[in-house]
């Protein structure tokens, strides 16, 4: 599981965004197109976020009819936003824009020899632990560390940021860096929510009950996670392609070895099980994370998208802080999901450190800034399964915005 848009399966011939999912999206070639009416494309506003503007209406994740029309124009409201936002950035120390963030993935990196001894242990608590501690290690590697990296908030180096990328994407998460990276930057966030490009329904499988999609589905993301990087390999260069099925091989090969000679698994098929256990340890919340923070709020078509202030305020939402959430897969997929989406460079203690600005100055210019908790989401997705997961999603009618 690599990043944070995916799903509970894939589907043969598309592109895939995170862990397990797919997505229909140009070809890796092909230009995004520009469908903000700025000039700015899918990639520029991945790059140069604080080039993006936008408006938008109130409300929380809900319909936005009847909103009220905006003071000043979408490019003043961001340029506004990012000017605040990069005072902070520019008086913040290294250790507060990636000292934090390294050392979380490096403590969760060195833990793993100890899970690995722990599950030596013909002793409950002690095999327990061990399950726990390469558990949450991979995930926060798998996950914190894959999301990181492919937005390069790890460090300034563009050529490091790459190596970060390959190492937690492919080698720690087992799936392709390439098709990840363009799914998750250049197509989710440059078009959340839009129907057809950056939209989540990728993570819907309508032929799964919701009981069965929610709670017994997420164990098989470390299945089809490989499973579905091989199928995408034939859209990447072959030279990124045998990269990716060494990588991805050597990671497996790594976590199995060391599971027989370091925790003495005895039989191949109880190594076997202990690696789906630890890889698929949070893989509920995974899944749950990614539906519960877009799916259900507002959905454009491409040629209608809102300015781009408007667009995350309106199509994304915030969870409450929860420890071992944010340890494993970082504020930015949790509770500053608003602020990763309008500022994607950041990293995830940078996210926080703006997160009071961001709610601020959105409340200020009333516009959304949707927030609710864990348990609410997830049953309202389990009440209103039907209509979120397996209809397609209406496109939301913006009234009142210019």
């Amino acid at each position: 599981m690599a990043l944070e848009d995916g799903g509970a399966g894939g589907r043969s011939g598309r592109h895939h965004c995170g862990c397990g999912g797919t997505r229909d999206a140009p070809h890796r070639d092909e230009a995004a197109p520009d469908v903000s009416g700025t000039g700015v494309t899918a990639e520029d506003e991945e790059l140069w976020p604080e080039l993006s503007d936008g408006d938008a209406t109130s409300g929380r994740g809900g319909d936005a009819r009847g909103a009220p029309q905006r003071a000043g124009s979408g490019e003043a409201l961001m340029a506004e936003l990012s000017e605040r936002v990069q005072e902070v950035v520019r008086s913040s120390s290294w250790w507060e824009r990636h000292g934090v963030d390294i050392c979380i993935l490096t403590c969760s990196l060195l833990a793993l020899p100890a899970g690995f001894l722990c599950l030596r242990s013909a002793h409950t608590i002690p095999f327990l632990v061990g399950v726990l501690t390469l558990g949450v290690g991979y995930h926060t590697l798998a996950v914190k560390g894959s999301h990181l990296a492919s937005h390069n908030a790890l460090t300034k180096s563009k050529s490091w940021g790459k190596v970060w990328a390959v190492f937690f994407i492919e080698f720690c998460s087992a799936f392709t860096a390439e098709q990840a990276s363009y799914n998750h930057v250049k197509l989710h966030h440059g078009y959340t929510n839009v129907i057809g490009l950056g939209d989540s329904s990728t993570w819907k499988l309508p032929f799964l009950n919701r009981y069965i999609y929610m709670f017994v589905a997420p164990l098989a993301v470390p299945i089809i996670t490989p499973l579905v990087a091989l199928d995408l390999l034939r859209n990447v260069e072959m030279r990124a392609a045998l990269r990716t099925v060494c990588l991805v091989s050597l990671g497996l090969c790594c976590h199995y070895c060391l599971l027989r000679h370091v925790s003495g698994f005895q039989s191949p098929w109880s190594a076997l099980l202990c690696m789906l256990l630890t890889r698929s340890l949070l893989a509920h919340p995974y899944i749950h994370v990614n539906i519960f923070q877009h799916i259900g709020l507002p959905m454009f078509a491409a040629n209608q998208k809102p300015k781009r202030i408007q667009q995350m305020s309106l199509g994304v939402l915030n969870l409450p802080r929860n420890a071992l959430l944010d340890w494993c897969f970082g504020h930015s997929l949790i509770s500053c999901h608003v602020e990763h989406h309008l500022f994607p460079s950041l990293s995830d203690n940078m996210c926080l450190k703006i997160k009071p600005i961001v709610s601020q100055y959105l409340k200020e210019k009333r516009l959304p800034y949707n927030e609710d908790t864990y348990a609410s989401r997830l049953q309202l997705f389990l009440r209103k399964y039907e209509e979120l997961m397996v209809h397609a999603p209406p496109i939301t009618e913006l009234v009142g915005i210019q």
